[in-house]
């Protein structure tokens, strides 16, 4: 069996929880959440994630599409992340005898927002979309990390409370482990770890 070299966590829904705003800033602009996501991709949200347009560009493109004037960072109003201590500390004993980083789909007000709460600090790295250019689920991704971590898929497990994140991995090799919650997770990797 390939030696485990690497773990890759999703941040939002997996070390922390109060990260997903998309459903309290539809209801805060009266719009459902389809509504809402489907003119925050007209407005660039792939372009916000992968670090091309800031988080004022997003917002003014977003006014002109939706006819509504923002003028406040929505991203960063409704943003309310909460570590899942559990997961935290899960972490902290993985890296006791491997690399542990970050892979998440992110922007650069909530990057700053997880600095400013220490939240990053359990990991060796972070891979945020926002600085690498890629987003999950794209295969280039996973790829990116495991060329600059210098590992091969096999070597690594990854973690991702999103299915098709999950699967995109698996794709290619990966061995990944939908997160539903604590318990199941340590349970997962005890016996993945073991293999």
């Amino acid at each position: 069996m390939t030696k485990l070299k690497l773990f890759i966590f999703d941040v939002g829904g997996v070390l922390c929880d109060g990260t997903s705003v998309a459903n309290a800033i539809a209801e805060y602009l009266s719009l459902s959440r389809e509504e809402f996501l489907t003119l925050a991709r007209f407005a660039g949200l792939r372009e916000l994630q992968t670090g091309k347009i800031s988080s004022v560009q997003f917002w003014l493109n977003f006014s002109k599409i939706s006819g509504r004037r923002i003028d406040e960072d929505l991203w960063v109003k409704f943003f309310r992340p909460v570590l899942r201590q559990e997961v935290a500390d899960l972490i902290k004993r993985l890296r006791a005898k491997y690399r542990v980083v970050a892979g998440t789909n992110t922007i650069e007000p909530h990057y700053q927002i997880h600095i400013a709460q220490g939240h990053y600090s359990v990991f060796d790295r972070v891979y945020a979309s926002h600085q690498i250019g890629l987003v999950k689920p794209d295969v280039e991704f996973f790829l990116y990390i495991l060329e600059n971590e210098r590992v091969e898929p096999e070597e690594t497990i990854f973690v991702d409370d999103t299915p098709e994140n999950v699967a995109a991995a698996q794709r290619i090799g990966i061995r990944s482990v939908l997160f539903v919650n604590v318990q199941d997770l340590a349970e997962r990797l005890s016996s993945l770890s073991e293999e």
